[in-house]
């Protein structure tokens, strides 16, 4: 492993604030469900439990405890329950988007939100959870009957709950989160087919899209998957523009979809590098730190800074020096960590704080209390291990959760 990576200073900085972070969102469980939490760990009011929040609390206590820290709020158990009795839907199949302790409160059929089901089955099933090849089976005949188009070899969006397609849209969003859970399924499986549905999409998003657009993704597209750059729809979800944060995710998964295919061409770490030094120059900000949300024509179109692009802009730049470390790539993870320790992470109570205002302090304008775990327990796992894929095999390996003690240090290779 890279010598910065290798620093044992901040590895246990690293396993620390995962211990906090699990220890912060074990509060989630509810008697009747997960509950969203605001910055001191108490549950909001009112809130839905949607199934991206449910999935993702799967997946994140999934790789904890194959880190080597047991899930002692029972999150697997809780959220493997809730998807299979809340939010799939008996009568009509699939899962419903959001429930409360009532029933379903929106019923409708996302592919954003099935893909992170398929996500969740299979990080349960390499934790050994024994609802997981239920669910696995279940997901994986939902998106094959609804929502996988074969032959534009990508997922399409959005469907009403008996099925009907209320929209013509189609989107990357769903699509990237949709390789990353074929990633895991691969993994999980060892079904080849995983593994080549993934390719496909990132063939099209990447060496098509990306290598025409300056090496930026396009967001949104209509049905023919033509490129809409006027489509402005949810403000978290489809913002228009371009989204550097995305260019992160997908640079790392393409390393990590190349890794499982055993590295066949040299083409992916180029593409890769290219994703994330294009998405670097149009997302820092050089006034005040961090990455912008949006950006127009490699012009900032949205200066909000969130939590996220910074947690995927890590797990990036780790992978990048994994493969082939350069000065310039431990330059920008060590600038990464400082921001994020001085700005985002909550020293005292666990989390990351979701956003910032002007003035660098959080902020609650898009994002109310600390909405969830995910981004930021893998920035702190991804760079402990030494591989671009395989991660759950190589977590259960390490067990760097294990170290329950480490000492609370402040600061970066």
């Amino acid at each position: 492993m890279p010598i910065i990576l290798d620093d044992a200073d901040h590895r246990a900085f690293l396993i620390r604030d995962a211990h906090r972070a699990l220890d912060f969102f074990d509060n989630s469980v509810a008697a009747d469900g997960f509950r969203t939490l605001d910055h001191d760990g108490q549950p909001l009011p009112g809130t839905l439990q949607e199934l991206h929040t449910t999935t993702r609390l799967v997946h994140s206590y999934a790789l904890a405890q194959l880190a080597g820290r047991p899930d002692r709020a029972g999150v697997i158990d809780r959220g493997m329950e809730d998807l299979w009795r809340r939010h799939r839907d008996a009568h009509h199949g699939g899962y419903m988007w959001s429930i409360t302790g009532e029933g379903p409160a929106d019923a409708t059929k996302l592919a954003y939100g099935h893909v992170f089901v398929l996500l969740a089955a299979s990080s349960a099933r390499m934790a050994g959870h024994p609802d997981a090849d239920r669910l696995l089976d279940d997901i994986r005949d939902v998106l094959e009957r609804h929502f996988w188009d074969e032959d534009a070899g990508r997922f399409r969006d959005e469907l009403t709950r008996d099925w009907q397609p209320f929209s013509t849209y189609r989107g990357m969003n769903a699509n990237m989160h949709g390789v990353e859970a074929l990633l895991a399924a691969h993994e999980a499986t060892g079904d080849p087919l995983f593994l080549s549905r993934a390719g496909r999409i990132l063939d099209f998003f990447i060496g098509g899209q990306a290598a025409a657009h300056g090496w930026r993704i396009p967001e949104h597209y209509d049905q023919d998957w033509r490129p809409d750059p006027d489509y402005a729809g949810n403000p978290v979800f489809r913002p228009a523009g371009t989204t550097p944060g995305h260019s992160f995710e997908m640079a790392r998964l393409l390393l990590h979809w190349w890794d499982l295919g055993g590295r066949q061409s040299d083409t992916a770490p180029q593409q890769a590098r290219a994703l994330v030094a294009t998405a670097l120059a149009d997302g820092w900000d050089q006034a005040r730190g961090g990455l912008v949300y949006t950006v127009r024509d490699g012009r900032v179109d949205r200066a909000s800074r969130y939590w996220w692009p910074v947690t995927e802009a890590i797990g990036a730049v780790a992978a990048l020096i994994k493969l082939d470390p350069r000065p310039a790539d431990a330059e920008w993870y060590r600038r990464l960590w400082a921001f994020a320790e001085r700005h985002l992470i909550d020293p005292r109570r666990g989390g990351w704080y979701p956003e910032l205002d002007d003035a660098g302090q959080p902020s609650e304008s898009q994002f109310a209390g600390k909405p969830e775990i995910y981004h930021a327990l893998q920035a702190d796992l991804l760079p402990l291990v030494p591989d671009l894929s395989h991660h759950g095999a190589a977590l259960s390996r390490l067990q760097p959760l294990r170290q329950a003690d480490a000492p609370s240090i402040s600061g970066h290779p």
